[in-house]
């Protein structure tokens, strides 16, 4: 005779994505964790156009050859103006998130933990850079990160993988119990 109850591993694991979920969900209105993970966004944003476009040289926002070299001054220059304008939305994402932290200092009181923060700017960072190594490199194809390297897919998915890696560490800084042995934020 077949049993039609669900067995108790697939119970135990549909509850505890439910319970991840729920935690999640609840971690998310946390406005230090929103701060943080908007200033995250913010910061490894600047971080690519440092040191990817202005630094390395590797690539620009918007790459017109497959080498993403410019083949003139005129190219060189719109390719700097959007970067430019690409640093100036950034910007104005880190003014955004600098303005809810301190709304955030306002109302969190006695939760806020700098390990809670930290862990918000890696995750929303690792956010940024996943999307946009989704978006821009495999999607709209706008870019690669080392554009014409005989690497360069090899390149693109060390970046996917950074990003993921980032929001892995952020997420268990936010979950991990503090030093102080209180119980864990956002549950």
């Amino acid at each position: 005779m077949k049993n039609f109850l669900p067995d108790t591993e697939t119970t135990t694991r549909n509850r505890s994505f439910a319970h991840n979920f729920y935690v999640a969900r609840k971690a998310l209105k946390n406005p230090l964790i929103q701060a943080g993970l908007v200033l995250g966004a913010g910061f490894f944003g600047f971080t690519d156009g440092i040191v990817l476009h202005q630094i390395l040289g590797w690539h620009h926002l918007v790459c017109y050859a497959m080498d993403c070299q410019p083949t003139s001054i005129a190219q060189l220059q719109l390719e700097n103006t959007q970067d430019g304008y690409f640093h100036l939305g950034l910007l104005l994402v880190v003014l955004a998130g600098t303005a809810m932290l301190f709304r955030a200092g306002r109302d969190a009181g006695a939760n806020w933990q700098g390990r809670v923060l930290l862990g918000a700017i890696l995750a929303g960072g690792g956010l940024f850079n996943f999307l946009e190594g989704l978006i821009n490199h495999q999607i709209l194809g706008l870019h690669h990160v080392l554009p014409g390297s005989p690497h360069q897919f090899l390149f693109d998915m060390l970046y996917l993988a950074n990003g993921l890696l980032f929001i892995a560490i952020g997420v268990w800084l936010i979950r991990s119990p503090s030093n102080r042995g209180q119980r864990r934020y956002c549950q």
